[in-house]
């Protein structure tokens, strides 16, 4: 079931070779291990995106298809789920992240930020920086953990359910 799942979604490995941001990669992305599908690679394919997703960092996906490469796991789920921080997202998600940092190093949340500009932010990055990466380090970790963890324990689930399935049919063409 998971595996089925997630090859309705994945786009064309041919596709992806030939992307343009892609080829830095050269030859690395002719390992099929970047390519297949079962637990360990899904699972780690999750670790590493939602990990990625995290980092306040341009170019999410390169660096998530880099990890990819070094951890072999899948590459194409590795960078779409890069996306769960997107344009739409990435406020509220970092904002969480401050305010978690902000806490656990007893730093103040004021509440009001100010206008919200590049200036009130590059001079604020002194005091809310180190808070926020703290904030997104915790969160990547975390995430990236229960990710990894529920794609194991999902593809378990479905692969006992399948084994049940076949025993049971097994069972009742024995008894006709």
């Amino acid at each position: 079931m998971p595996k089925k799942m997630f090859r309705r979604f994945m786009p064309d490995p041919k596709q992806l070779r030939k992307h343009k941001h892609l080829k830095i990669f050269g030859a690395l992305l002719h390992d099929a291990n970047l390519w297949h599908l079962n637990r360990r690679s899904a699972a780690g394919a999750f670790a590493v995106g939602l990990f990625m997703a995290w980092m306040p960092i341009p170019c999410q996906m390169l660096f998530a298809a880099g990890a990819a490469i070094l951890f072999r796991v899948n590459l194409p789920i590795s960078v779409a789920l890069v996306w769960i921080s997107n344009p739409i997202t990435m406020p509220p998600l970092f904002y969480a992240a401050y305010v978690l940092g902000a806490k656990l190093t007893g730093l103040s949340i004021p509440a009001d930020q100010g206008d919200l500009t590049w200036q009130w932010l590059l001079s604020a990055m002194g005091t809310v920086g180190p808070a926020f990466l703290l904030g997104c380090f915790i969160f990547a970790i975390l995430s990236s953990s229960i990710g990894y963890f529920f794609v194991r324990l999902l593809w378990r689930y479905s692969i006992l359910r399948d084994w049940n399935k076949r025993k049971l049919r097994r069972s009742q063409q024995q008894k006709h």
